[in-house]
C-alpha cells in the first residue's frame, strides 16, 4: 500500500551557524573555461530548479549563476524555480525543452531519477529525458534521534526498534532520499516503523525535538546546529566514510552490523539539459560548471554553508552515477510500495 501523509506540521527557523571548511569529496577537475569562440552560450541561460526560494538547493544555484558570467562569455544564467510534485513539475519543463543550451536543470534525486517509480504516471522518463552535464555535490546524510528517547548509538536503536515494534519515523517528502535511505535500512535491518512525512528537514527536526518521532535521516547541514547544541542525538552517518564534521559519529555501514555492511546514501545535486543536446554543447557546459566549482565562493558555500561535498567530474561521470541510483533506489521503492500519487 503506499505510505500515508501525515497531517500535523507546524513551522520552526532555523538559527544559521557558521561552519569549518569541509575537506572535497575529490577535486573537480582542472579544465579550462570556454574560450570566446565556443559554441556555447552564446545568450542568457535558464537554470530551472526544482524547488522554492531560500533552501539549500536555491541557495546552490544563485552561488553557481553568480560565478557563471566570468566563466561563460559574459552570459547569465537565470536562476528559476518550479517548485512542485516533488521536483517533477521542473523536470517536465525541461524534459519539453529545446534541447539548443538556453535551458538546464538543477537535478535531484526524484525528478531526475526515480521519478516514474514514484509516479507512474509521470509525463516524462528520467532516465530518457536528460542530457546529464556535471555531477556538482554530494549531501551528507545522519541519522537523528531525539535526547529522550533511551539510546546512545546505532545498535541500542535497533534493538530498540525490534522491542516496542510501535516507532514512528520523520522524514522531508515521500521519496526524498532521507526518506528512502531510512527504509533501506530498517529493511536491512528487518525492521518496519510507521513514516510520517514533513515539508522540509527543518520541520523534520521540530518534530523530533518535541518527540513526535522517534528517528530521522536528513542532511547533516539541518542537523548540525541542534547536534552541536545537544538536542539532538547522531547516531550514524549514513554515507560512506565518517564526516569531518561529525568524526566521533561512526556510519551506519560501520555501527549497523553484518545486515547494514556497505550501506551508502546521500543527496546529491547536479546539472542536467534536455534529451538530445549536441556533444560540443554538453562538452562547454561541463567545463563552465567544473570551473565554477573551483570558484572560492562557490566552494566555501558548499563546503561551509551546506556541509556538502564537490564533486565534479565529466558528463559519462554523471551518467554512471545517475544510473547507479536509479538502479539503487528502483527497486525498494517498488517493494515499499512507495507513491506519490
Amino acid at each position: 500500500m503506499p505510505q500515508a501523509l501525515h497531517a500535523g506540521r507546524r513551522r520552526m527557523i532555523l538559527g544559521g551557524l557558521a561552519l569549518p571548511a569541509l575537506a572535497r569529496a575529490q577535486p573537480a577537475p582542472q579544465a579550462s573555461s570556454p574560450s570566446a569562440s565556443s559554441p556555447w552560450p552564446d545568450r542568457p541561460v535558464r537554470l530551472i530548479v526544482p524547488f522554492g526560494a531560500g533552501g539549500a538547493i536555491d541557495t546552490l544555484s544563485r552561488t553557481v549563476a553568480n560565478a557563471f558570467p566570468a566563466l561563460a562569455n559574459g552570459q547569465t544564467l537565470v536562476v528559476e524555480n518550479r517548485a512542485g510534485a516533488g521536483g517533477t513539475i521542473a523536470g517536465a519543463v525541461v524534459a519539453g525543452a529545446r534541447p539548443d543550451g538556453a535551458t538546464l536543470m538543477m537535478a535531484d534525486l526524484a525528478p531526475n531519477a526515480i521519478g516514474r517509480e514514484l509516479q507512474p504516471s509521470l509525463g516524462y522518463d528520467p532516465m530518457r529525458a536528460f542530457t546529464p552535464i556535471c555531477h556538482l555535490i554530494n549531501l551528507p546524510l545522519v541519522l537523528l534521534a531525539p535526547m529522550a528517547l533511551p539510546v546512545t548509538d546505532l545498535p541500542g536503536f535497533l534493538d530498540l526498534a525490534r522491542r516496542r515494534g510501535d516507532m514512528v519515523y520523520a522524514h522531508p517528502g515521500i521519496g526524498y532520499v532521507g526518506h528512502l535511505a531510512q527504509e533501506l535500512m530498517l529493511r536491512r535491518a528487518g525492521l518496519t516503523m510507521t513514516p510520517v512525512p514533513y515539508r522540509s528537514g527543518a520541520e523534520v527536526a521540530r518534530s523530533l525535538l518535541a518527540g513526535e518521532t522517534s528517528s530521522s535521516i536528513i542532511t547533516v547541514s539541518t542537523s548540525l546546529p541542534f547536534i552541536r547544541e545537544g538536542k539532538l542525538r547522531a547516531l550514524a552517518v549514513a554515507g560512506r566514510q565518517r564526516h569531518p564534521f561529525l568524526p566521533e559519529v561512526p556510519t551506519i555501514a560501520e555501527a549497523g552490523g553484518p545486515a547494514l555492511a556497505g550501506f551508502e546514501a546521500q543527496g546529491w545535486h547536479g546539472i542536467v539539459a534536455p534529451a538530445g543536446l549536441p556533444a560540443p554543447l554538453v562538452e562547454a557546459a561541463n567545463r563552465i560548471f567544473n570551473a565554477a566549482l573551483r570558484q572560492p565562493e562557490v566552494a566555501r558555500v558548499i563546503e561551509q554553508t551546506q556541509a556538502s561535498q564537490v564533486v565534479g567530474g565529466s558528463p559519462a561521470d554523471f551518467a554512471a552515477f545517475l544510473q547507479a541510483e536509479h538502479a539503487r533506489w528502483a527497486p525498494l521503492i517498488q517493494a515499499a510500495g512507495i507513491r506519490t500519487e
